[in-house]
């Protein structure tokens, strides 16, 4: 009988939990599909706010897209070597390296924007360029895949997998294509799904690097906030997740089967 009660006092509690997270949301979505938010869904369900958003802001749902996948790629072909290095070397120097790169995530993004900005303002075509901006995303995001492929390779005891291909003749390059990469998939995959999510959303350093040329989706429904209707906001923030939601659903289940498979 006390285990039944504890076991709904827990359910209740979750219950509760959620509602107060996904509540708000929906409450936002909801209000994106009606003709009038302040009146309700009495006052009819529609999609014009969805076609005025995709009208008006399509440009930065694809520029934000770019810039994720664009984010991803460099992340990966940065991010992986130097966490291989990092785990080989496993030092001093390694530590403070690894702490070092974490300091992009420690300042504010504003922060982070203004040192850009002094140091490559003055290039005006990389300055009004979306690059300009996959600069600051790589920074902020590089920890995020560094640390989850670290923690992949010290458990996969790498360098016993090492010895062996070399054993075999493989050359270093190989060794790392054909030994360390395949065996850190998860580590990738997870790191990759959480630049790709911090990218998407990413506002303070965006806000600050970005011109009228060159807004995200995020900068892109700041402005719909602060110039127009509450409607037309609500319908920009189901738009980003209807882009979102399956795709990070899509990365986990991908993620979730690779690491069933390594355990195998």
């Amino acid at each position: 009988m006390r285990r039944s009660t504890l076991f709904i006092g827990q359910l209740l509690f979750t219950l509760l939990v959620c509602a107060f997270m996904l509540v708000p949301v929906l409450m936002s979505l909801l209000a994106g599909l009606t003709r009038n938010y302040f009146q309700g869904v009495s006052s009819g369900l529609t999609f014009d706010w969805l076609v005025q958003v995709w009208q008006a802001y399509s440009p930065t749902v694809w520029l934000s897209l770019q810039l994720a996948v664009a984010c991803a790629l460099c992340v990966c072909v940065v991010g992986v070597p130097a966490a291989y290095a990092l785990v080989r070397m496993n030092n001093r120097f390694s530590h403070a390296f690894e702490e070092l790169m974490v300091l992009p995530v420690a300042m504010p993004g504003l922060a982070s924007a203004l040192a850009l900005l002094l140091t490559y303002g003055q290039f005006g075509g990389f300055r009004s360029s979306w690059l300009f901006i996959l600069v600051g995303h790589v920074l902020f995001t590089l920890p995020f895949l560094v640390r989850p492929v670290m923690a992949v390779m010290q458990r996969q005891h790498l360098p016993v997998l090492e010895e062996a291909a070399a054993s075999l003749g493989a050359g270093p390059l190989r060794r790392f294509f054909s030994v360390v990469v395949p065996n850190c998939r998860a580590g990738i995959l997870a790191g990759v799904l959480m630049v790709v999510t911090l990218s998407l959303g990413e506002f303070n350093l965006t806000w600050m690097l970005h011109t009228p040329m060159t807004k995200t989706l995020p900068v892109g429904l700041a402005d719909s906030y602060a110039s127009a209707r509450l409607e037309v906001a609500s319908a920009y923030t189901l738009i980003f997740l209807l882009m979102i939601v399956p795709l990070l659903i899509a990365l986990q289940a991908i993620s979730a089967r690779l690491s069933r498979g390594e355990k195998r």
